[in-house]
């Protein structure tokens, strides 16, 4: 299993520099990296315990939606899955890209060589169509960017499960996820700070953060005409090796952006910092227990 605390980085700290100017945006390339780097891997144990449940494997023809960097289609693509992500990020793209191509000083993959079982392509579903006539329509489609945890994004998604369905074959397994009940995710907490540095009113606005109610993932279901076929629950607990890198891994989410945009980033950085707090341990680590669902639904 992926581990999920991160030790070391081969980048230099955007946020090292305390004199520098706190208004001025990390740049695309580096937030992407960050998320790759720190972010990307908490998610991994959800990731495998979805391909464990659906026994991915050669069989497989997968359709990632928002496919980002790509850490669960490498996973998927090592079981022998022939993959295909869409993503609008063309940052977390390239980072995909970089780790789905061949390494030739360590020797092809097993299975087939990772650049024939591996599409990436930018933007939404319509940019995938159908899967190569030789293997036939894709049987799993999976959402792994979790939702519940910010408003209308329940919402958002449903255009582009309408979007991705009809490329893939009758009776295809389509895969959602989000985050757990707020009391059983820590990080929830470093979220409302996000929400309250954006919005202060009592209505969040769309993209503010807000507490994951039990039936997200069965509505979205809902009005993507999909049938329900199982759950499960998955801990991803949040771990950095310090403060440092908890900033960077949680700020290259997106969920702060809001709060970015609203105030300056030296005041998100002291706010998160100072909610942090109650999660770092003695050697400085930072440990956030997390609980994530997944719904496995019927197209």
């Amino acid at each position: 299993m992926t581990p999920t605390l991160v030790r070391h980085h081969r980048h230099a700290d955007p946020y090292a520099d305390s004199s520098a100017d706190s208004s001025a945006p990390v740049d695309a390339g580096t937030r992407a990296r960050d998320w790759a780097e720190i972010q990307e891997r908490m998610l991994a144990p959800l990731y495998e315990a979805v391909y464990d449940r659906l026994e991915v494997g050669a069989a497989t023809r997968l359709l990632s939606l928002g496919c980002g960097s790509g850490l669960a289609l490498l996973i998927a693509a090592s079981r022998g899955a022939r993959v295909t992500g869409v993503d609008t990020d063309r940052e977390r793209l390239a980072l995909a890209r970089e780790r789905l191509s061949p390494d030739p000083g360590h020797g092809a993959p097993p299975g087939r060589p990772a650049a024939e079982r591996a599409r990436l392509l930018v933007g939404g579903p319509s940019a995938a169509g159908g899967a190569d006539e030789a293997e036939g329509s894709y049987n799993l489609l999976t959402s792994f960017d979790p939702i519940g945890c910010a408003a209308g994004d329940s919402e958002g998604l449903t255009p582009a499960l309408e979007s991705a369905v009809p490329l893939a074959a009758r009776g295809a397994t389509v895969v959602l996820t989000g985050w757990g009940p707020p009391e059983r995710c820590a990080t929830a907490a470093v979220l409302r700070v996000a929400a309250r540095l954006a919005d202060p009113s009592p209505t969040p606005r769309s993209g503010g953060w807000r507490a994951a109610r039990r039936d997200d993932l069965e509505d979205v279901a809902s009005r993507a005409g999909l049938r329900p076929d199982g759950s499960g629950r998955v801990s991803c607990p949040f771990g950095y090796a310090d403060l440092k890198s908890a900033l960077r891994g949680l700020l290259s989410t997106g969920l702060f952006d809001a709060a970015l945009r609203a105030t300056d980033r030296s005041r998100v950085e002291k706010e998160v910092a100072e909610a942090l707090h109650p999660y770092q341990r003695p050697d400085g680590t930072v440990w956030m227990p997390n609980v994530f669902r997944y719904l496995v639904c019927v197209a």
